[in-house]
This record gives structure tokens, sequence and C-alpha cells, in this order.
């Protein structure tokens, strides 16, 4: 097949999108790896492991709807998006309290300390009545 871009080797353009997106996926995995290791305390962890994870699994699932596209697995596609991008964010943030109640972070790397008043009046966190 001869087309405008013709460089005299084959090859179809799903399969260069799809190196593409398993590319950025594992770059995506590489960096969270190396946040997990690198980062200070629970807090930046958390970061780290979220929200590459969440566009590692986009480009994954965007990767498998770009290779079989039929009207089932773009659904499914859209599904797991949703839900990765709906429950990922929340269980980071009870990771993330449970890392504050348990006192495992570094208190001088905070700008804002939210928790701190709430504890302070009986609401928060650290009240015996809610451990």
């Amino acid at each position: 097949m001869t087309g405008p871009l013709d460089l005299g080797f084959d090859f179809d353009l799903r399969d260069v999108i799809t190196s593409v997106l398993v590319l950025l996926a594992a770059v995506m995995c590489f960096a969270a790896g190396v946040g997990l290791l690198r980062f200070p305390d629970v807090l930046s962890r958390l970061h780290a492991a979220t929200k590459p994870q969440i566009l590692g699994i986009i480009a994954i699932v965007a990767d498998v709807a770009v290779t079989n596209p039929s009207v089932g697995t773009i659904t499914l596609a859209l599904a797991i998006i949703f839900f990765q991008s709906l429950t990922a964010p929340v269980s980071a943030h009870m990771v993330g309290r449970a890392a504050y109640r348990s006192g495992h972070f570094r208190a001088d790397t905070l700008l804002v300390d939210e928790l701190k008043s709430a504890s302070d009046t009986g609401t928060g966190p650290h009240t015996d009545r809610q451990l």
C-alpha cells in the first residue's frame, strides 16, 4: 500500500499509536516506582503512587481500545477509566488520613494543616471518640 507517507517500510498507524501508549504507560509506572522509593514520607509517596497510576491506566486502556475498536471494548475502557479515576483519589485520601492519624508524616513539609484545627476542636481525627 502506497500512501502519502510512504517511507519504504510497512507500518500500521495503530502499531505506532500502540507503541507510544505502551511506552507512555511504562514511563508512568517507572515514575511511580521511583517516586515510591525516593519520596520521604507517606503523603509524598501517595502523590507519586496515584497520579502516574491513573495516567498509566488511561494509556493502557486507550491502547486496548485502539487495538480492538469495538463498542464493547470502548465501553469497558471508559468504565475502567471512570472507576479508576473515582477510586484512586478516594483510597489515597483514606491512606493519607490514616498516616496523619498515626503520625507517619513530616509536619514540616505541610503548607496548610487543615486536620490540625479539626483535631484541636475535638471534631478531628485525634479524638478518642473516633478512634
